[in-house]
């Protein structure tokens, strides 16, 4: 195999900003990112693949830095890989060698944790399973996700110590103004967030949906994700 592999790690993407607002929000530009990458080879080019085509290689083997141009999707993944080669090699387009593999594809959700669900709550994750029709009846989620695992992240009137917090709202380790998801909560309490890892999926589009029980075994109305492709 003319692509190498070994030696390289800690490959990096990053959009390219087009304009700085202030509180380090920025307007990126589109279709464009800068890939960087770590090596210990020596006397080699460098070739950068996006989703298994070839972007662009190289002029330097001290080069760990490219400016590749990326699809603009909303419902897809894009894979980009970096491989040494012999200088001989830098302007061949060896794609044909790549294999994908699909062993590891995961989806992350990041769920809201709103000062407003009560203690004790619980969440259950549910899917499609790729069908178009979530399946309400097997859960993803094989031990339900404590949403206010300790008694200290819960906020509210009473669950922590009397008036030393903001807008009748009583708290010790809850997430506060400025340092969650702002305005995302009431009372000027900011909301944090709880991520949820899916196990192992084949390549497909994917719906998921996420549903609230409380202490006594009610349940919320199910919040529906948009359908996630995976590569």
């Amino acid at each position: 195999m003319s692509l190498i592999t070994n030696g390289i790690h800690s490959v990096r993407a990053f959009t390219m900003p087009v304009g700085i607002w202030p509180e380090d929000k920025y307007v990126a530009l589109p279709q464009t990112a800068l890939v960087q990458w770590c090596s210990v080879l020596n006397d080699v080019l460098y070739q950068v693949y996006v989703n298994g085509k070839h972007a662009g290689t190289t002029v330097h083997s001290s080069q760990r830095q490219m400016i590749v141009s990326v699809p603009t999707s909303f419902t897809s993944a894009v894979r980009i890989e970096v491989f040494g080669v012999q200088p001989e090699y830098a302007d061949i387009d060896l794609s044909s060698e790549l294999s994908i593999s699909v062993d590891n594809n995961r989806i992350k959700l990041i769920l809201p944790r709103n000062q407003t669900i009560p203690p004790c709550a619980t969440i259950q994750i549910y899917f499609d399973n790729g069908s178009g029709q979530i399946d309400y009846d097997n859960s993803l989620t094989q031990t339900p996700i404590q949403v206010w695992p300790s008694w200290q992240d819960k906020a509210g009137f009473g669950m922590s110590k009397f008036g030393y917090s903001d807008f009748g709202y009583d708290s010790s380790a809850a997430v506060g103004f400025g340092k969650g998801c702002f305005g995302e909560n009431p009372f000027g309490m900011d909301e944090d967030t709880i991520e949820w890892i899916s196990p192992v999926l084949d390549a497909g589009i994917y719906k998921f949906a996420i549903v609230v029980f409380d202490k006594a075994g009610n349940e919320s109305n199910a919040i529906e994700t948009e359908a996630v492709a995976l590569i």
